[in-house]
């Protein structure tokens, strides 16, 4: 359904598929993995299309196009809506940075879900702000390039067909556009890092499984690693050593992970309302109101996020930043309200406001992390 996202979205996502992936949440926080059924039904939804212009096969949707298919999606299963959010966000850059080539290769099997996309940022030791990386890229004679080292919390690790692979390549931008603002003290990333695509055939690249997560156990956030990954110059994605660049853009589109925190927020006041009803609570103000409470602060987040995908305000980066703090805390502590509503039942593994505390954290947690939102804001202050 290519080109139709806002009209198709409730057809696509319909009762029975909502049901599957609820179900598939279930089993995965048991068993910490990821259900590949539900992930081809993703493929074959539509909804991967959601991110890639029109001119590609795409739905062209915007942040806030993508923040609302992110958050529906995420009502009934966290760890598939990152796993989403991911593809969308590297279908976003290639549109952005990708050369022609890249644009006319990767952007129509993208949208129809031949190809999901991930992105391997992170490494141990790099820190939040992926400024110390270990991983390199190293050019060779002919142009070409060899990408070592070992990317942590990779979402989509083993079930991705594509990775889009941040890597230290030794020098700043040589060949960045003329014009280019300096980036800013404080930023996410590093001077000489470099974007490659690299595609899960490739015989360099090794995608395995990470440690064990409390929450988002459906997500394959694993380790890659890339050892004599050989790729071609037109693996590259944007300039190189221009990374910073790239990166600063993904908080302009307005896409936030925020969108993700919402979903998880509204299905666990969806549980405590359905929880206190089946007790007969809602005739009691001391629950009611507190659950009045919870959902003034859940549509609080969502017009927060809503305002960042629209990029209305007059720093939409910054926006941005703060719709996946809001968000993210908001859907925390409903969560945890919720699991203190359900009593003793709230406090068992398998239970639904336990589940859904543990992905929450997740999201506070991923990059950038909630940390690292802070200081980008304050930097931006100055």
């Amino acid at each position: 359904m290519p080109g139709t996202v806002n009209g198709s979205l409730t057809s696509t996502l319909t009762p029975a598929l909502r049901a599957r992936l609820a179900e598939a949440a279930a089993e995965s926080a048991r068993t910490g993995r990821p259900d590949r059924e539900v992930l081809g039904l993703l493929r074959q939804s539509g909804l991967l299309a959601t991110a890639v212009p029109r001119e590609h096969g795409g739905a062209g949707g915007d942040g806030a196009q993508v923040n609302r298919v992110v958050e529906r999606i995420a009502a009934d299963n966290p760890s598939v809506a990152i796993i989403a959010f991911q593809h969308f966000a590297v279908s976003a850059r290639i549109a952005e940075w990708g050369t022609d080539e890249q644009k006319q290769r990767l952007l129509p099997a993208l949208a129809d879900g031949t190809v999901l996309a991930a992105s391997a940022w992170s490494e141990t030791g790099a820190g939040a702000a992926k400024r110390n990386l270990a991983s390199t890229g190293i050019r060779r004679d002919d142009g070409s390039w060899v990408l070592h080292g070992t990317k942590a919390f990779t979402t989509g690790a083993g079930v991705a067909d594509l990775y889009l692979v941040l890597v230290s390549t030794g020098a700043p931008a040589a060949d960045a556009a003329p014009g280019e603002p300096e980036a800013p003290a404080a930023v996410y990333g590093a001077a000489g890092q470099t974007f490659f695509l690299v595609d899960a055939a490739n015989p360099g690249i090794a995608p395995q499984p990470g440690p064990g997560l409390l929450g988002m156990r459906g997500s394959a956030t694993g380790i890659v690693r890339l050892t004599e990954c050989a790729v071609g110059d037109d693996s590259r994605l944007g300039p190189q050593g221009a990374a910073t660049e790239i990166i600063a853009g993904v908080r302009r589109s307005g896409a936030t992970l925020g969108a993700v925190s919402v979903g998880i927020a509204e299905a666990a006041l969806d549980h405590g309302l359905r929880h206190a009803a089946r007790l007969g609570l809602l005739s009691e103000p001391a629950v009611s109101h507190r659950l009045a409470d919870l959902a003034a602060r859940l549509e609080s987040a969502r017009a927060l996020v809503e305002r960042a995908g629209a990029r209305t305000a007059p720093d939409p980066g910054l926006t941005t930043l703060y719709s996946k703090l809001h968000a993210s805390t908001t859907a925390e502590d409903i969560c945890l309200d919720v699991a203190r509503l359900t009593g003793s039942t709230g406090y068992l593994g398998d239970d639904t406001a336990a589940r859904l505390f543990a992905d929450a954290r997740g999201i506070a947690l991923m990059g950038p992390a909630n940390p690292l939102c802070r200081e980008l804001a304050v930097t931006s202050w100055n």
